[in-house]
């Protein structure tokens, strides 16, 4: 098959799709104040995809349903067992389109010990299907080598259940920065932890040029762990398919608030523009 070198994708699609991922800190802290700031931004992006990690389902409702309910979607599901005083901790989807398919799977070391896991949604978007993953991965500083284990299972799991026609992306907070071998086994830096699956990082190709950090210093929640500042939550998507679909266009980070405000979550999201 001949490829035109100077349209190697065919016609690039001009319109896009906004999706959003954040780690937003379960019920802790002043969490009801927190809910509603976090909702407010959520509002103003508008984003068209919520990826919700350390989420939080309650008796009476969940954390995706009350971040739907101001958006105004329809579509919207929580998936976790890390149970907590009185609330559920997870990862939770707000979605603009249905969901036709949802997967959970447990990312664990080879004992079955450590801490992640990871939600498939198959969305039904107006312009064709978008094959959605959420996940976390182990957070201790030193566990670069369980995240690489917890990467390699991710892997199988895409390459499980996508097809290549259709967009793949990759959300969530992995706990490791850019330069960590975790995520240069998806980004294409390092050997890929499934032949051909390589990602585009949305920050690294569309931010603004500075390092990104959605865990940092300049947060009062994330500062008392005396962590290094790092970038842990990431937009990824899958090597574009015909169009450019699911190339990155733009990628801003979400809920950055000064020190001394009330903070949204000890995490910043991210919310990334992708060819859709």
């Amino acid at each position: 098959m001949s490829i035109d070198q100077y349209e190697p994708y065919g016609p690039i699609v001009a319109s896009t799709m906004r999706v959003a991922t954040w780690n937003v800190w379960g019920r802790f802290g002043d969490w009801e104040q927190r809910q509603v700031a976090i909702e407010d931004t959520l509002v103003e992006e508008a984003p068209d995809l919520v990826c919700l990690v350390e989420s939080w389902s309650a008796e009476e409702e969940t954390q995706p349903e009350r971040i739907a309910s101001r958006l105004g979607y329809d579509h919207h599901f929580f998936e976790g067992d890390w149970q907590q005083d009185g609330w559920v901790s997870g990862i939770g989807l707000v979605s603009r389109w249905p969901t036709t398919t949802r997967e959970h799977r447990l990312l664990r070391d080879e004992q079955g010990g450590g801490v992640g896991e990871a939600v498939y949604a198959l969305i039904d978007g107006d312009r064709g299907p978008i094959q959605l993953f959420i996940a976390m991965l182990d957070f201790p500083l030193g566990g670069s080598a369980v995240r690489q284990g917890q990467v390699r299972q991710l892997a199988a799991f895409i390459q499980e259940v996508t097809r290549r026609r259709h967009p793949t992306v990759l959300c969530g907070d992995f706990n490791a920065g850019p330069d960590s071998d975790e995520i240069r086994m998806l980004t294409g830096k390092a050997a890929t932890a499934a032949d051909g699956l390589v990602f585009y990082d949305g920050w690294e190709i569309a931010g603004d040029g500075t390092p990104g950090y959605t865990w940092s210093n300049a947060n009062p929640l994330a500062a008392v762990a005396r962590y290094p500042d790092r970038r842990f939550d990431y937009v990824l998507s899958a090597w574009p398919r015909r169009g450019a679909v699911g190339h990155p266009t733009g990628c801003r980070l979400l809920g950055v608030v000064p020190f001394e405000q009330p903070q949204l979550s000890d995490h910043y999201g991210v919310v990334a523009e992708l060819r859709y």
